[in-house]
């Protein structure tokens, strides 16, 4: 919660030349985005997460601008998960949970990643695009 309230902060201070002179010149951001879970893609994370009692924090399908295939990627984004070893030994976290599956289930899971923008106004071209 505290990276998503920091980055908030910075966007909005990107383009305040006075704030940070030294950065060089002001910018601002196309676009912000927010990684959520819809509620019609929660899928089986969602089951998983009910038989220990947890549930997934979901918005509505109409909320989510962009979805994207990190399936190539489901090695590398495995192996940062495995660094939290504490969290993955452990039965309830989600770590421990995915660590328990096969890893076919595992990676149709993180295979999927959704976005809300957050910043107002058009998008230029394809906007299922993170970069407007």
């Amino acid at each position: 919660m505290r990276t998503h309230q920091i980055t908030l902060l910075a966007v909005g201070a990107a383009g305040l030349e006075p704030l940070y002179p030294e950065a060089g010149a002001p910018w601002q951001p196309s676009a912000l985005y927010a990684a959520t879970h819809s509620e019609a893609g929660v899928g089986r994370l969602g089951t998983l997460l009910e038989r220990v009692g947890k549930s997934v924090l979901t918005v509505p399908d109409a909320y989510v601008t962009t979805t994207v295939d990190v399936s190539p990627w489901a090695g590398v984004k495995w192996a940062a998960v495995l660094a939290h070893q504490g969290e993955v030994a452990r039965e309830r976290p989600l770590p421990g949970i995915l660590a328990r599956l096969p890893e076919s289930e595992r990676n149709e899971i993180i295979g999927t990643e959704s976005f809300t923008r957050l910043t107002p106004g058009p998008v230029a071209g394809d906007p299922s695009r993170l970069l407007a």
